[in-house]
C-alpha cells in the first residue's frame, strides 16, 4: 500500500512554508518571542505527522 502522495505532499508544503515563516520571524522578533514559539510548535505537529503517515507505509510493506 503506497501512502497518499498528495497528502504527503501537501504536508511537505506546509512544513516548508511555515519553517520558512518561523525563520523569519525568529529573525525579527527573537526566538523566545511568543510568535516564533507558536510556529515552532505548529511546525512539530506537522513534522509528526509526516513521519507517521512515512512510518506507516513502511510498516504495511
Amino acid at each position: 500500500m503506497k501512502p497518499n502522495s498528495n497528502h504527503t505532499s501537501e504536508l511537505t508544503l506546509k512544513i516548508d512554508k511555515l519553517r520558512k515563516k518561523m525563520i523569519y520571524t525568529g529573525k525579527q522578533k527573537g526566538l523566545c518571542h511568543p510568535e516564533t514559539i507558536r510556529y515552532s510548535e505548529e511546525l512539530d505537529k506537522l513534522i509528526f505527522k509526516l513521519q507517521k503517515t512515512e512510518n506507516t507505509f513502511c510498516i504495511q510493506l
